[in-house]
């Protein structure tokens, strides 16, 4: 189950303002940096809603594991998460977040990715 599109963030220089832009999070497995959203920027993408809605990029790098399979599979879990925990009511929040993974050995503990995955959406204020 993927992101919906309106969800999603794309772009070099959508990535460029959040890397200037926000403000981070530091867990033990991930970071967060959360940057008010800008629509200008995606403008160029010629979306024809470019909403000020949460959105979202999740980046796993290949330290974290070789295996495209893996990551992706991070990724989806992630993705998961967030559609069955993240409400409609908390989408109204003008933010764009990116979700970088540490290198670490927890490709096979879900529980403790998702754990901290939550208490870091808790500790950015995007969720209640």
């Amino acid at each position: 189950m993927a992101l919906p599109k309106d969800m999603r963030l794309k772009g070099h220089r959508t990535f460029n303002y959040i890397h200037n832009n926000s403000r981070k999070y530091h867990g033990t497995l991930m970071t967060f940096k959360v940057a008010r959203s800008n629509p200008e920027i995606i403008s160029s993408h010629k979306l024809r809603y470019t909403t000020n809605n949460l959105k979202i990029a999740i980046t796993i790098s290949k330290k974290v594991s070789r295996k495209a399979v893996e990551r992706n599979r991070i990724r989806r879990i992630l993705q998961e998460w967030l559609l069955t925990n993240f409400e409609k009511i908390n989408n109204h929040k003008p933010y764009w977040l990116l979700v970088n993974l540490k290198i670490g050995d927890f490709c096979n503990d879900e529980n403790k990715l998702l754990e901290e995955f939550h208490n870091l959406m808790f500790k950015s204020r995007l969720i209640k």
